[in-house]
């Protein structure tokens, strides 16, 4: 992953669906975290609701860091990749470098990884960043992505591959992100 290539893709943190989720307070402190960074190292982030009418819209915390930069694209297919809206903003971002979080591990995450590896996309899992609302569900999802050669990151571990090195401004911010 690059600074130049990369761009993030959250789907579907909505409404009372995000509370269920096996993990879900530590999911979110990790999505916070993931997000947070990502508009520190200024990376594209593609923010994605499912069927937001009947789900709601995605949850505060979230939605607060993102509301300044973007705006939610509603779909109402499971991967990413069959809305229109959506894949024209990826196309139109340049960036071939995916880091994919959100929920439902083994629904919708994974049909969007499995769907953009094959457009040619790289894309990288934020595993801790990534839930369902059945840890069994979530961990075999895991193991498709590792089985499909998608590869699996963490929140910590991606926001310092993106810096590459250990000083400036930008990694002093992303540290106290991460703390």
């Amino acid at each position: 992953m690059n600074l130049e290539q990369t761009a993030v893709v959250l789907i579907d943190v909505q409404g009372r669906l995000a509370t269920l989720m096996n993990r879900h307070e530590e999911t979110l402190r990790k999505l916070e975290q993931l997000l947070k960074g990502a508009k520190t190292l200024e990376l594209p982030i593609l923010w994605l609701e499912q069927y937001p009418r009947g789900l709601g819209p995605t949850v505060d915390s979230l939605a607060e860091i993102l509301s300044p930069i973007t705006k939610p694209i509603e779909k109402i297919t499971f991967s990413a990749w069959g809305t229109d809206e959506f894949k024209e903003a990826l196309i139109t971002s340049g960036k071939k470098q995916i880091l994919l979080c959100g929920i439902e591990t083994h629904i919708c995450v994974y049909q969007t990884a499995k769907d953009l590896k094959a457009a040619g996309f790289h894309v990288e899992v934020v595993a801790d960043a990534v839930d369902s609302r059945f840890e069994l569900d979530r961990e075999i999802a895991l193991r498709r992505f590792e089985q499909e050669n998608i590869p699996l990151t963490t929140v910590e571990m991606a926001l310092f591959e993106l810096l590459e090195v250990a000083k400036g401004d930008a990694f002093k911010q992303v540290s106290k992100i991460i703390k």
